[in-house]
């Protein structure tokens, strides 16, 4: 199933200022631009926008930290471009509210019985059949792979699918095709995590870039012990996660459903 946490009142309150104060900048630039009506300084305009950038950050449950180094970047130059180019400037800021939108990182309730496959990501089930586990990986079994595409509008904060042990972390440098296309299991730039859990079973979560994602980060470390549904990793700007569960676990998701991260059983 997948649901939305309900905003708080502070964050709606603020989400609405935010959504106000970005009209305002953006109506006042456009009306100065086109109609040669001047309410205000185009500096004015987009200190108006920024304040409603903030106010939009301040309704976000939660950013993660690796966003905070773009939003500033991009607030800062919009700011400072939009008083010379104001197009830009317009652009800029809906980029950097984009950002703030990509990185966002809210809590999840995460179901906590030891039985259950949970969803490292969000997104879309794009494939779910019998399959060998990566060629890195090198286990000879045959595991049952459920894959999880993402667009650029998901939240990219990867979640550990069960709780145990990370055996082992394979870095594969690779190309950037479609994270959507069976070929990116194979060629694109990808990161795989093999977890044992409680019961010695072995569970692979594999990070895929894909198209527009270039850079798969990771939290953690071999040998680290995580709990279900802890941050493992973020994929950049659209990808793809890939689970590997043993064969006598059952698919609990079909194709083209919605899942969310940490909290959806995929299988059990």
């Amino acid at each position: 199933m997948y649901n939305c946490q309900p905003m708080s009142a502070l964050r709606y309150v603020s989400f609405i200022l935010g959504i106000g104060f970005l009209s305002l900048g953006l109506i006042f630039n456009i009306l100065s631009s086109f109609f040669y009506l001047d309410f205000s300084s185009g500096a004015q305009n987009f200190i108006l926008m920024s304040v409603g950038v903030i106010f939009f950050w301040l309704s976000i449950e939660k950013v993660h930290p690796e966003g905070y180094k773009f939003f500033l970047i991009f607030l800062s130059l919009s700011l400072t471009v939009g008083i010379f180019f104001k197009t830009l400037g317009i652009i800029g800021f809906l980029i950097t509210i984009f950002v703030l939108w990509f990185f966002r990182d809210p809590e999840r309730n995460i179901p906590l019985n030891s039985n259950n496959i949970i969803s490292p990501a969000d997104g879309v089930i794009c494939k779910i059949e019998k399959s060998r586990s990566p060629v890195e990986a090198n286990i000879q079994s045959e595991f049952l792979k459920i894959s999880v595409f993402m667009n650029v509008f998901n939240v990219h904060v990867n979640r550990a699918p069960v709780a145990g042990k990370i055996k082992e972390i394979i870095y594969v440098p690779g190309k950037f095709f479609n994270a959507s296309l069976d070929k990116a299991s194979e060629h694109n730039e990808r990161n795989i995590l093999i977890f044992e859990n409680d019961k010695n079973e072995e569970i692979i979560a594999v990070q895929i870039a894909g198209l527009i994602a270039r850079r798969i980060l990771s939290f953690v470390n071999r040998l680290d012990t995580l709990k279900i549904g802890e941050r493992f990793g973020l994929i950049r700007f659209g990808s793809r996660v890939d689970v590997y569960v043993p064969t006598s676990y059952q698919p609990k998701v079909k194709l083209g459903e919605k899942v969310i991260a940490g909290e959806s059983i995929i299988a059990n």
